[in-house]
């Protein structure tokens, strides 16, 4: 245990939420501040983040409505998965110098409970790994096709938004697990070319160049057995009608219409769901906690042998780059996952 010194720093900055945004955020919807940092009670940590993440997730709690997380309020410091070095610790179990995995991003230091972070290896893996593939996104990806969509083997699998941070590994993991076939869309030439050259799918196609339906129907031609949702709207559509008989949908995010400043319509081919007798079921990583250790142990050796690679898309810059990297992911510019680099 170390004790705060007179030298530790008495200001940080942090991002705060502007004004909810209107339909596509942009860099105007969030400001930096400055704030005090306070003084360690009993079993706390003083952490200086040295990266962050920006999700998809975080959209809808710029939003004042009701969700299974709180909304963000405006004036008020964002939050989010963050890595950062212990500076000075009133705790037992987490020592000065240490790396840790807390929640309190978007800002420069954080005063949290001892009991709020984990201790983590960067000497195993960099930090940014922790925020990604043996991070949340990696969870959601395991969890989602292997537990709610319950994916076997010789299962034909489509993931939509499949360059991003969990889609690329749902791809990944389904290969490992024995899929049949592997099936990804993306958003540009250069993201269908990742998926099938460096990924190992064995199809992907470009959304933008229209008729997801199509698509599908040619890079699937004997129909799908699971889809993993990263997009809804019209690939959920798709999805429907090229699902067999008994598919399964894991919903993990609807990211084509968190934008939307009007409700969207949902897909028009529902009725097929009766007759195919499919099960769509939406999921929350973190009601997959227990599965952790399993995942962690699975993920590590994939990575350890090389039968999994990633990419991220880092942007540097801080708190002053944390809005600009937001706006950024929910206009498809990441590949991988998306990390702010301190």
């Amino acid at each position: 245990m170390s004790t705060p010194t007179s030298d530790l720093p008495t200001t940080s900055r942090e991002v705060h939420l502007a004004s909810r945004p209107s339909g596509w955020p942009t860099p105007e919807n969030f400001t930096v501040a400055e704030a005090a940092v306070p003084e360690l009670g009993p079993d706390q940590v003083l952490v200086r983040n040295v990266v962050m993440s920006v999700d998809p997730y975080m959209r809808g709690r710029m939003d004042d409505r009701p969700s299974y997380v709180p909304p963000f309020q405006v004036g008020a410091p964002l939050d989010g998965g963050a890595v950062g070095e212990v500076v000075a610790s009133t705790s037992d179990t987490v020592p000065v110098g240490a790396h840790v995995l807390h929640g309190l991003g978007w800002r420069e230091l954080a005063v949290l409970p001892a009991a709020r972070v984990t201790v983590i290896d960067t000497t195993l893996a960099p930090a940014g790994a922790y925020l990604g593939v043996l991070g949340m996104p990696g969870l959601t990806a395991y969890a989602g096709l292997l537990e709610v969509a319950g994916m076997t083997a010789g299962d034909t699998v489509f993931v939509s938004g499949a360059a991003g941070a969990v889609g690329s590994l749902v791809g990944q993991i389904a290969k490992l697990k024995g899929a049949a076939r592997v099936v990804g869309s993306a958003g540009s030439a250069e993201k269908v070319r990742h998926l099938v050259d460096d990924l190992g799918f064995d199809a992907a196609f470009n959304y933008k160049d229209g008729d997801v339906r199509g698509q599908l129907r040619t890079a699937a031609p004997d129909g799908i057995d699971v889809y993993f949702d990263n997009v809804g709207g019209e690939h959920l559509e798709a999805a429907i009608s090229a699902l067999n008989n008994r598919g399964r949908v894991a919903i993990c995010g609807m990211i084509s219409q968190y934008n939307a400043d009007a409700p969207t319509p949902g897909p028009r081919n529902m009725a097929m769901i009766i007759g195919k007798r499919l099960t769509l079921r939406g999921f929350i990583v973190s009601d997959f906690n227990a599965l952790q250790p399993t995942f962690v142990r699975e993920m590590g050796g994939w990575l350890a042998d090389g039968s999994v690679r990633t990419q991220e898309t880092v942007v540097d810059g801080g708190v002053d780059a944390a809005g600009q990297a937001f706006v950024d992911l929910m206009r498809g510019a990441n590949t991988g996952k998306m990390l702010v680099r301190f």
